[in-house]
């Protein structure tokens, strides 16, 4: 039962590298699977949701090693369980892209929903009908499990009807070793995808497309395998943008691709931030309040992440004007805001668009992280606030970043971690 005590109203400066990408990290683990040796992947980030995919790939027989803090090693020269526990399943939403790298592996595979933050509706439809496109046969089952079978998958054309981060990692991973060609039109775009792309090819496979509206995929016999960096967390790096925005910062983050950042960079500056960038940094320094956004609407990539939102809101409380925010990508994800307005935020919800009006000063108190983004979002409006907040339930926020109050104390944040129910 950790917690964050955080003292506000310190301006955060300095140097700090960037971890990588979680979202490219667990793709990119599961894709190992399809590999018959041994793969080092390095800047892996030390975190719960990579702890549980590595337990989940040793159920299927894996053997997974930290070399180090960021350099895990992984032979799945002696994989042959397809069938992943339940408990595993329901730790993290992201458990399911599994499914394509078994079922091209083993032929078989049988899974539960997944679980994972409650940020609103997922739905695996369009895993379920890429996999069946390529011949595999789904069967649901009356003890609440979905069983994958298929002898010889085949490529074929799979239209996305949105783009769909885990569907197309799903049908990318699955495709690899189907006999011929398979097209994805209305792929998703994310520099998580063309990193998986990038580290599928390592192997031996035959993937273009990858950040464009098509991919292809030519079926190979069989992978080798590689040693590959994951890409810098963009998300992560957003993240510490908005917090040093928000506290009247100077911080340049280091091993970061800022191409990757372009829309969050925007409006940083459109808010009164000045931000240089440079090949792998960015350098942002805020000065005075920051102003009101008129529109911001979350959309796939290349637009506004849907994981930036929560933390752009806690920005916007206190910034001068009105500004409005439109949520696009996810049913459930104005969590936060109910936390946020505890601590003196003027916000209002009309269906998925939140008019937050920025007051003065937000107020320290007890908050509580009702998911990964929601936690980063009440972290930074605890560093810009006056007084003291706790801010409950950093479980969620270990999930996403490696060490958040250590990264913030790095740059001078009063921030404390503690354990145990009454710390």
């Amino acid at each position: 039962m950790g917690r964050y005590i955080i003292r506000g109203g310190r301006a955060i400066s300095g140097t700090l590298s960037v971890q990588g990408a979680k979202n490219s990290a667990l793709p990119i683990m599961a894709a190992c699977i399809l590999s018959t040796g041994k793969s080092v992947l390095d800047n892996v980030p030390r975190l719960t949701d990579v702890q549980v995919m590595a337990e989940i790939m040793q159920m299927a027989g894996a053997k997974v090693a930290w070399t180090g803090n960021s350099t895990l090693s992984i032979d799945c020269t002696d994989v042959d369980n397809g069938d992943v526990p339940e408990h595993l399943m329901r730790r993290m939403r992201s458990s399911f892209i599994v499914v394509g790298p078994l079922l091209g592996r083993l032929g078989r595979v049988r899974v539960t929903y997944p679980g994972g933050c409650a940020i609103g509706t997922r739905a695996i439809d369009l895993h379920l009908m890429g996999l069946s496109k390529l011949g595999a046969r789904i069967t649901p089952t009356n003890s609440g499990y979905i069983e994958f079978q298929a002898e010889k998958l085949r490529g074929t054309q799979i239209d996305l009807d949105i783009p769909s981060v885990g569907a197309t990692e799903n049908i990318m991973m699955a495709a690899v070793t189907a006999q011929g060609t398979t097209v994805i039109s209305n792929p998703a775009r994310e520099p998580e995808i063309v990193d998986l792309q990038c580290f599928l090819n390592k192997l031996g496979a035959k993937v273009s497309g990858a950040g464009s509206d098509v991919i292809v995929i030519e079926g190979v016999e069989s992978l080798g395998a590689a040693r590959h960096s994951i890409i810098p967390d963009r998300i992560a790096a957003g993240t510490l943008l908005v917090a040093a925005a928000v506290t009247g910062g100077d911080v340049t983050l280091t091993d970061v691709v800022p191409g990757h950042l372009s829309v969050v960079i925007a409006k940083l500056r459109e808010m009164g931030a000045e931000i240089e960038t440079q090949a792998n940094s960015i350098r942002i320094v805020s000065r005075g309040k920051l102003q009101s956004v008129n529109k911001i609407v979350t959309a796939p990539y290349p637009g506004f992440p849907t994981d930036m939102q929560p933390q752009f809101m806690a920005a916007l409380a206190t910034a001068r004007g009105v500004s409005v925010l439109t949520e696009k990508i996810f049913d459930g994800r104005f969590k936060h805001i109910d936390e946020l307005r505890r601590m003196g935020a003027n916000i209002s919800v009309d269906n998925r668009t939140a008019i937050i009006r920025g007051v003065e000063t937000l107020y320290g108190t007890n908050v509580v992280a009702t998911d990964l983004r929601a936690g980063a979002a009440l972290v930074i409006a605890a560093l810009g606030a006056q007084g003291v907040t706790v801010v409950e339930g950093v479980s969620h926020i270990d999930r996403g970043y490696v060490a958040l109050e250590q990264q913030l104390l790095t740059l001078g944040a009063d921030i404390t971690r503690r354990e145990g129910e009454w710390a």
